[in-house]
């Protein structure tokens, strides 16, 4: 089974990047061009909340059901209901480093489904697609937090 992890640090507080994680929009903000998100369900932050989203590439979009597990203020797991791979369980850590500086630390365990949608999941979720989403999201998610 694949295994991904992205670590970076953020000049800012555990409460303001909890708070940043749990906004609706964040899934908006951390996605890039040329991909859009479009929301259907996401509710406040707790144990069992269920997203339901989709990913699109012009006319092409993927519909998403996550829900969220281990909800705590040091993070969450967003583990795949629904969606475009056999299995995803994305666990988000949030880590105090110092009062104003915060470790995250993005950790993905997928798997693929077989035929042609495990083709086109390796291509759109392989090792090298998921680094670019991710410096994406470091940049997008300290360009936020540490704009004061």
């Amino acid at each position: 089974m694949p295994v991904f992890d992205f670590r970076f640090t953020v000049s800012a507080p555990l409460a303001r990047v909890r708070e940043f994680h749990s906004s609706p929009e964040v899934l908006s903000t951390l996605t890039p061009p040329p991909l859009s998100v479009r929301l259907h369900e996401f509710g406040n932050m707790q144990e069992g909340m269920v997203a339901s989203f989709a990913v699109g590439l012009g006319p092409l979009a993927m519909e998403w059901k996550a829900r969220h597990e281990e909800v705590s203020d040091h993070g969450f797991t967003d583990v795949q209901v629904e969606g475009p791979l056999q299995r995803w369980r994305h666990t988000h850590s949030f880590i105090p480093q110092e009062s104003d500086r915060t470790l995250i630390w993005e950790h993905i365990e997928y798997e693929y489904p077989s035929g042609w949608r495990g083709w086109l999941s390796r291509l759109m979720f392989g090792k090298i697609p998921l680094l670019g989403l991710f410096t994406y999201r470091k940049w997008t998610t300290k360009r936020a937090l540490e704009r004061d």
